[in-house]
């Protein structure tokens, strides 16, 4: 891969020569501009204003336009002699946990290639001190006419270097969200932990761009002197009216992309949507409300106070009883048997 920066990496007083490539390529279809009547090319010529003639890239600089429209000329050798420590060095600052940086930041990725053999030790010292941390490193370098905020982390056995954006450069999201006054209802909750469990994960490199495949279908077509594909006709869509019920499709149709067995509509919709209705009962009648917690307890002591009372009736009952069944006792041993009277003969 072609550089396209040579510098060195500054980690404390170690240098480390290195190459800057870039890490990724756009894979994007570009279009030429033609001129519809006749089809020929559109193109734009440099031309100078004052002599009124097209000049080659060999006569063209840079310049800064003042308030009052004045041109400022920069040439490279003013910006290469800037006092910057960056200008041909990614000065590393500082390390710091991977999850301190806003993905927001991220901005172009690099690789960095050691630069000859003496380059290697202390590259791969770097490269496995950040292995061994789990941490990246923030470093400041120029590229371009700029200075710019990176970040170096480890991928596979490179070390890889993230372009980041500056804080101030991140703009803030006030009034960007929606209106308070929206909710969201425990029913949906569980739809969508629903639908986001049946979509589950996927592996990134199966992802491919579909648009940039279908132009291509387009221009192959169109080339041959094919009719060109067309898009289906869409089959309604417009404003989703019942969340729910867009949801509970989502979830069906999820499972039939992946191949799963789907019997019947309401066999598929009904289960789920009862699920979400027995959750948000569970959790509501989970916990008793302060005013019911009083009254239970109150009819409980009240439950306990009468089961008291009714014991303590019943042992006195059981008392008198057996008081009774004594006296009756006692009174029959004192009582004198009783002689039975003589039988009369018949004469």
């Amino acid at each position: 891969m072609r550089s396209i920066w040579n510098g060195a990496i500054s980690f404390g007083l170690v240098s480390i020569p290195i190459k800057l490539v870039n890490a990724t390529e756009s894979h994007s279809i570009s279009f030429r501009q033609i001129h519809v009547e006749d089809g020929g090319r559109i193109r734009y010529r440099k031309v100078c204003e004052l002599e009124d003639r097209e000049v080659r890239s060999d006569e063209i600089g840079k310049a800064y336009e003042g308030a009052d429209g004045a041109m400022i000329p920069i040439t490279d050798e003013d910006l290469g002699s800037l006092p910057l420590p960056t200008a041909k060095t990614i000065e590393i600052v500082a390390f710091v946990p991977g999850d301190r940086i806003d993905p927001l930041q991220m901005d172009t990725a690099y690789y960095l290639s050691a630069n000859g053999v003496p380059a290697a030790k202390p590259y791969t010292l770097l490269r496995e001190a950040l292995k061994r941390s789990k941490k990246v490193a923030i470093a400041k370098f120029a590229l371009r006419g700029r200075e710019r905020l990176g970040m170096l982390r480890v991928v596979d056995d490179v070390i890889a270097m993230h372009g980041l954006l500056w804080p101030d450069e991140i703009r803030a999201t006030d009034g960007v969200a929606p209106d308070a006054g929206v909710t969201v209802r425990d029913q949906e909750l569980d739809l969508a932990d629903a639908l986001m469990a049946t979509l589950g994960e996927v592996d990134l490199a199966d992802l491919h761009d579909d648009y940039r495949e279908a132009v291509e279908e387009l221009i192959a077509a169109k080339a041959s002197g094919e009719e060109a594909p067309h898009a289906p006709a869409p089959s309604g869509g417009g404003k989703v009216l019942d969340l729910m019920a867009a949801l509970e499709k989502s979830v069906r149709e999820a499972k039939e992309s992946r191949g799963e067995r789907v019997v019947v509509e309401e066999a598929d919709v009904e289960p789920i949507r009862a699920r979400a209705t027995a959750r948000t009962t569970a959790r509501t009648t989970a916990k008793p409300s302060p005013k019911e917690e009083v009254g239970k307890k109150s009819t409980s002591t009240a439950k306990k106070a009468a089961a008291k009372k009714t014991s303590t009736a019943k042992k006195a009952t059981t008392g008198a009883t057996k008081s009774t069944s004594a006296a009756k006792k006692a009174t029959a041993k004192k009582a004198p048997a009783r002689k039975a009277a003589p039988r009369k003969r018949p004469a």
